[in-house]
């Protein structure tokens, strides 16, 4: 197969896997190459373009960092140009299991390498779907996380403001992992305060109320993905695609396309015959576009963007088909540009409208691999991963595969502990997950309190801190993480005698958990002897 530009010896390969350390100790990671390697051209799928960078790039520095291994760098639609990876002069990159078909772009060779187990990890760039389409194409996972929230220092730019550094992985767990590396390593763009950190327990999602060009075989499978999502208690809504579409024809059928001109275009026009013939006619067309039809269309793009969002309230996320469907690697060259036109239409308008993503496998459509595409807000990429997680998981009932994720290694989080009515399942826990919280499971404080029921609606515990030399318990409770802002908004909620402070727990650390005012913590019936709220709920000694 044409997935390598660049490949290492496979006995320097094992050495080094032997000898990594770190979190990602001997990962095998591929590089799609308009991303540097020290020390290994880049060459952005031009050969005349090559250049040997002295540095990697940030994401590359992160993952090697935590002891990936770069064991190559892989082939891709040239100049990044292109949904296809057939336009390449190392030859098309065909799909993984059907070689007539196409494997997707322009983030080909990094998603067959990880398809194929050549790879373990891969980072790939996205502009208008190259991170996603690839991934679906593939059945394999695909991350294109925020706008800007990775580092594209290093990367060879197709369009700038709107490209992005994603990551392939063959699951959803693995794919969080290495992100969580990869933003923490290499993370560039400020995190709000009012981020959510995780989906709520039964979330909306929305879905288009047509779907355009949609394979017939692709359609059942959507449907049946949809129909997965509803039973499992997600609530879908609709919504109408046409600002969605308008903009992602907007990406390549506008102004918008003199951004790849800007990149590469003095390259293009020097160096012709190095160039791919539809790369170059794409790139070239963008050389005379007057800067009055730039302006004219950013303002489209915004209004268009405006309409899609407000379309969106009230929905957690958005779901689409990755694509409508696969073309044959003979169907592209016959029409190379309406063909990978019509393998954009879900995927064009993502970066344009700064939304997150999330590609993952849903199944078979006929004897192709079929991907869905989860869609949500700037930053809110937690909640994209757990949606997403339910489908991966492909049973409601499965707890989620990631115990935690990956926007938890850069946003901006708060923890709180909880002892009685905010614990999962316990009436006030939605005064948690309304805000974004994230469950992080249970935690018991050192063998120094008190625990007390106190007579109110609905009951609340009281965890007081015994005086030195008296005996007390080991009080179970949960541990939450939100962000700043919403643990403002949950403070300014807390009725007395409820309050915030320190408390010890059986490590010896001490954190931020609900006490209680003394007076009214003494005053309560002491259930101190059942340690832990919902066993003293069991046992009907609350109430």
């Amino acid at each position: 197969m044409t997935i390598w530009i660049h490949q290492r010896a496979e006995a320097e390969i094992a050495r080094d896997v032997a000898e990594a350390t770190g979190p990602l100790a001997g990962i095998r990671l591929a590089v799609k190459d308009n991303v540097d390697v020290a020390g290994v051209p880049t060459t952005a799928g031009c050969p005349a373009f090559a250049y040997t960078p002295d540095r990697d790039a940030p994401a590359v520095a992160a993952l090697r960092a935590a002891g990936a291994v770069v064991v190559g760098k892989t082939n891709l639609d040239q100049f990044a140009t292109g949904l296809v990876g057939t336009r390449s002069p190392h030859g098309a990159v065909p799909d993984a299991r059907r070689p007539e078909f196409v494997s997707g772009g322009s983030s080909s060779g990094s998603a067959v390498a990880v398809a194929t187990g050549a790879a373990d990890i891969a980072i790939g760039t996205d502009t208008a779907g190259s991170g996603r389409v690839p991934a679906a194409f593939q059945g394999i996972v695909g991350i294109k996380p925020t706008v800007g929230v990775v580092s594209t220092d290093g990367v060879v730019p197709a369009c700038r403001s709107y490209d992005c550094v994603t990551l392939f992985a063959a699951d959803l767990p693995l794919a969080d992992r290495a992100m969580g590396v990869l933003a923490a390593g290499a993370g560039r763009r400020e995190w709000p305060a009012d981020v959510r950190l995780a989906a709520p327990p039964e979330p909306v999602v929305a879905v288009f109320d047509s779907l355009p060009e949609l394979n017939p075989l692709w359609r059942g499978a959507f449907e049946r993905t949809v129909g997965a999502l509803r039973e499992g208690g997600v609530r879908i809504v609709t919504v109408d695609p046409e600002p969605f579409l308008a903009a992602a024809r907007l990406l390549y059928g506008g102004a918008l396309v003199a951004e790849r001109y800007a990149a590469v275009g003095a390259f293009v026009d020097a160096h012709a015959e190095s160039v791919d013939p539809t790369v170059g006619s794409i790139i070239r067309a963008a050389r005379d576009i007057p800067a009055h039809r730039l302006v004219s269309d950013l303002a489209t793009l915004e209004e268009l963007r405006s309409r899609a969002l407000a379309s969106l309230a009230g929905a957690d996320a958005l779901l689409t088909p990755t694509a409508p469907g696969q073309p044959t690697i003979a169907q592209v060259a016959a029409d190379p540009v309406g063909a990978n036109s019509r393998v954009g239409a879900y995927t064009n308008f993502c970066n344009l409208f700064d939304l997150c993503a999330v590609a993952v496998p849903s199944g078979m459509a006929g004897a192709a691999q079929f991907g869905v595409t989860v869609l949500a807000r700037a930053f809110e990429d937690a909640v994209a991963l757990d949606i997403a997680a339910r489908i991966t998981n492909g049973d409601s009932d499965t707890p989620t595969p990631l115990d935690t994720v990956w926007p938890l290694s850069v946003a901006p989080a708060q923890e709180v502990i909880v002892f009685g009515a905010h614990l999962r399942g316990q009436p006030l826990e939605h005064q948690l997950t309304d805000l974004g919280a994230r469950w992080m499971g249970p935690v018991r404080t050192a063998p120094r309190y008190r625990l007390a029921a106190l007579d109110t609606h609905p009951p609340k515990p009281a965890v007081t801190r015994r005086p030195d030399g008296e005996a007390g318990v080991a009080v179970a409770g949960e541990r939450w993480l939100l962000s700043p802002a919403a643990l403002g908004r949950f403070l300014a909620r807390l009725p007395p005698p409820m309050q915030l402070g320190a408390v010890e727990f059986a490590d010896g650390t001490w954190h931020t958990a609900f006490g209680c005012d003394g007076a009214a913590a003494a005053a309560g019936k002491d259930i101190s002897e059942y340690s832990s709220w919902t066993a003293a709920l069991a046992a009907g000694a609350v109430g």
